[in-house]
């Protein structure tokens, strides 16, 4: 190879535009103006491996420089200032108006300049447009002094989940990771954590129960059960970590309609898992996507041999949810819990697989005015699916049907024949959780069996008036409250 003839040698690369391969050449004499527009470009359609080299690229005119990052920065910076504003309590409909338009003027510029998004093979794609990175000053966002009251409630299942914003969930998830000594083993920077949590939240999308509330809801019980058990005298702080982490994450990114949607529907996460748990494993390439990111990894510190043991049995506990694997998990923990070995590595797993599975589907445990309206989440959640699946000519299942399914007929064969067995097998290895976990699932079952009774006499042809409804009706609201006030919900007070 011989020397080059010149001092400077032109930048060369080729973009690949809407399947137009497009050569661009950077030289000392490009104009301002088209410089700026490919940076525009670049910015809007994210790094791939050919804008990677570019972000540290100082490009040079004849009388100043532009750097990408201090323009992304800048733009950045401008949005974020804009958020800010939307966010802040007391501002006035016309004030929160005009910064939308505001937004709005700005990111269409962008678009325009960058002719939209194109497909990167180094990011992952949301549906929704979300962004796993957090776009608030994560650091400030609004700290709660816990009260002492909810700091006892939080361990408890009776824990009123419908009282909290979404920043005060925030401040309750940080507390339980300092609490159980989690930032402490790992040596995580407490902003660092911040961050994570945060990204965590706003890659949850707004779905009627698949939410960052459900998350909440999942994690709380996890820390619930963890103190009820008294699993800290019987794991590690790795377990700990691993199923606090695995509850966090556990639903990342869902999209509200489940697994048998996407296989009948083909949808690009069935391709893309072939059938298997397509779901269960998006929320694993989302949290380890997240995890990826160095001011969102709270792993950042850990040994890399000691974090490929962590990312695995992560993955296997968030796998582990997919409902479709729920007898061959119970069968298996089943076959250990009458000679269960803590010191045995499988038993543990099994075990966190199970305890994971317990807490995704407790909302029965919770008291009757924290538990029902999740039933209503659910089905609306449900319906929504069932209604995309008749349009598109795809199987209903009849549970999710809105023409077939009652209140009571959905939980009365879920609470029978998946909670109560499950939680009376865990009752086998932790006897302390019957009263407060598993009778209350009893007493939920007795009320939605009774309320099937009122269900069905009202639909009898024969009755001819109501009598026999109104007594049944009377009845359990007679009963109901008295074999339910043993999970009385808790509204601690907030400071």
């Amino acid at each position: 190879m011989g020397s080059s003839s010149s001092s400077y040698a032109p930048k060369t690369i080729y973009l690949d535009v809407d399947g137009k391969v497009q050569k661009v050449v950077f030289s000392r004499h490009c104009s301002p103006c088209d410089i700026k527009d490919f940076i525009f470009f670049i910015m809007t359609n994210g790094p791939c491996e050919i804008c990677v080299s570019l972000l540290s690229f100082s490009i040079f005119s004849s009388h100043r420089a532009f750097r990408i990052n201090e323009l992304k920065t800048e733009v950045t910076n401008r949005l974020a200032m804009l958020e800010k504003r939307v966010e802040l309590e007391g501002l006035k409909v016309v004030e929160i108006e005009k910064c939308k338009n505001d937004l709005k003027k700005l990111r269409d510029e962008m678009t325009s300049r960058g002719g939209g998004r194109v497909n990167c093979p180094c990011k992952y794609n949301f549906d929704d447009g979300k962004k796993v990175t957090p776009r608030r000053d994560v650091p400030n966002y609004p700290k709660y002094t816990l009260s002492q009251e909810t700091v006892e409630a939080l361990k408890k299942p009776t824990f009123d989940v419908w009282h909290w914003e979404h920043n005060e969930m925030l401040s309750c998830l940080e507390y339980m990771y300092h609490d159980l000594g989690l930032v402490k083993e790992f040596n995580m920077n407490p902003i660092t954590l911040k961050r994570w949590l945060l990204a965590i939240q706003e890659n949850y999308r707004s779905n009627p129960f698949h939410n960052f509330r459900h998350c909440f809801c999942v994690s709380q019980m996890m820390y619930g059960m963890i103190h009820l058990c008294n699993l800290q005298e019987k794991l590690t702080l790795t377990d700990m970590g691993i199923l606090m982490t695995a509850a966090v994450c556990h639903d990342l990114d869902h999209p509200g309609y489940n697994n048998t949607y996407q296989i009948n529907a083909h949808t690009e996460l069935a391709v893309r898992y072939n059938d298997i748990s397509p779901l269960e494993n998006h929320h694993c390439a989302v949290a380890f996507q997240i995890l990826s990111l160095p001011e969102c990894n709270i792993f950042a510190n850990v040994d890399p041999e000691a974090f490929k043991q962590i990312r695995q049995t992560i993955i296997t506990l968030i796998l582990a949810t997919d409902m479709a694997r729920h007898g061959e998990i119970l069968d298996s923990f089943k076959q250990k819990v009458d000679n269960f070995d803590f010191t045995n590595e499988e038993h543990v797993t099994c075990l966190k697989m199970v305890l994971i599975k317990c807490c995704d589907i407790s909302n029965e445990v919770r008291p009757t005015e924290v538990a029902e309206p999740w039933v209503d989440c659910l089905l609306e959640e449900y319906f929504m699916q069932s209604d995309r699946e008749k349009s598109e000519g795809l199987p209903v299942a009849p549970f999710m049907d809105r023409d077939k399914v009652t209140k009571p007929t959905a939980q009365i064969g879920f609470i029978k024949f998946v909670l109560i067995p499950m939680f009376e097998t865990v009752m086998k290895l932790f006897p302390q959780i019957e009263e407060i976990m598993v009778q209350p699932l009893r007493d939920s079952r007795d009320h939605y069996e009774e309320l099937k009774q009122i269900d069905d006499a009202m639909t009898e042809p024969k009755i001819t008036n109501h009598k026999f409804a109104s007594n049944a009706l009377q009845s359990v609201e007679h009963t109901t409250p008295s074999s339910r006030d043993s999970r009385k919900s808790l509204v601690p007070a907030k400071k």
